[in-house]
């Protein structure tokens, strides 16, 4: 059984001195949305144009639906690949109005041209007192979701978003990234995402590459990235955590000067004995008002259904702690905070 998308040890160059090494990457089923992470200048881009036809790959194959597009030797023309991408900046036709523009794809695909996908794309990016607009009448998030919705009507074999969010507003993001997951799992339209934000990429994706330096670090599902990352590099990059000096003194026991012993399962083996960096999450710790754990807060963030605590220890390391905003009372800074103990944390990442 072949995989609906591939990406084979790919190398894509970016410019004439970066190039992105080795990239491994499939899509085993179609439908699956997939979302391309790292840090602003990776290359993320250079990747979608390739995938579209628009620009050669210098080693490896890719293939879609087991029919390669694109080699060393080989560039399949974009109007045969039957893949739409939609760019962050404008690429609407100036001198077209809106629903002119939407139109373009249908005039080439007969068999997709269904009022129903049309109007009902233009009902979920709220476009319809926006249709006979022109590009230069209309803001930049308003063109950059009708740039998405010409991209979407042909129904694609496959679809490149790059950054779909960027310029539109956070209300409205948020409404349309439900939306448009809906869409695209109704329909099966298999997707490659670029972001640079990753709540954005765990909330629609299947799984997630992140690409940091000059290579792909980690695929894999958006959960197992956040609690398995598999180096310090991709730590660093989702700041989602801290990274303490601990001792291992046990199979799978751990033992910190502030914290005292942390235990649960360790993913590395680790020489009992040496000394280690922990990954500490804010979801890796609870509040205890009881506990005779305590250390100094030192900021606090109200994030509406919870409070992330930082707290410094004695060693003068800092943590964070998710507390549910409904927790009894709110703790103020400069105050004393409870760390339940034992300290137990179901896997130990440490590096």
């Amino acid at each position: 059984m072949f995989n609906y998308f591939d990406i084979k040890n790919v190398t894509f160059q970016a410019n004439e001195k970066k190039n992105i090494f080795g990239v491994n990457l499939n899509i085993k089923k179609k439908g699956e949305i997939i979302c391309l992470l790292g840090p602003s200048g990776i290359g993320k881009t250079t990747i979608l144009r390739s995938i579209a036809g628009l620009k050669k790959i210098i080693k490896g194959e890719i293939l879609l639906n087991n029919k390669l597009i694109s080699s060393k030797n080989f560039t399949l023309e974009p109007e045969k690949r039957n893949i739409a991408l939609s760019f962050q900046e404008n690429s609407l036709f100036p001198h077209k109005n809106v629903i002119e523009n939407i139109s373009l794809g249908l005039e080439n695909n007969q068999k997709n041209k269904e009022n129903r996908t049309l109007n009902e794309l233009i009902e979920i990016f709220q476009l319809n007192n926006l249709l006979n607009k022109y590009p230069h009448e209309i803001s930049a998030g308003e063109s950059q979701r009708v740039s998405i919705v010409r991209s979407l009507v042909t129904i694609p074999k496959l679809l490149l978003l790059d950054e779909p969010f960027a310029n539109i507003d956070q209300i409205m993001r948020d409404d349309l990234q439900i939306k448009i997951k809906k869409f695209l799992k109704d329909r099966k339209i298999t997707t490659i995402i670029v972001t640079h934000d990753s709540h954005e990429a765990f909330y629609l994706a299947d799984k997630c590459g992140l690409i940091i330096g000059s290579t792909l670090k980690q695929f894999d599902t958006p959960y197992n990235i956040y609690h398995y990352p598999n180096s310090l590099e991709v730590v660093n990059f989702l700041k989602r955590g801290v990274l303490i000096d601990v001792k291992v003194i046990g199979k799978n026991k751990l033992y910190n000067d502030s914290l005292g012993e942390i235990s649960g399962k360790l993913i590395k083996k680790n020489k009992i004995g040496s000394t280690v960096k922990l990954l500490i999450q804010p979801d890796d710790l609870e509040h205890d008002d009881d506990s005779s754990l305590k250390l100094d807060i030192i900021d606090r963030k109200f994030r509406g259904t919870d409070f992330i605590y930082t707290l410094k220890t004695k060693n003068d390391e800092l943590i964070s702690v998710f507390v549910h905003s409904h927790h009894e009372h709110q703790h103020k800074i400069k105050q004393k905070f409870g760390i339940k103990t034992p300290i137990n944390i179901s896997h130990l990442v440490c590096f």
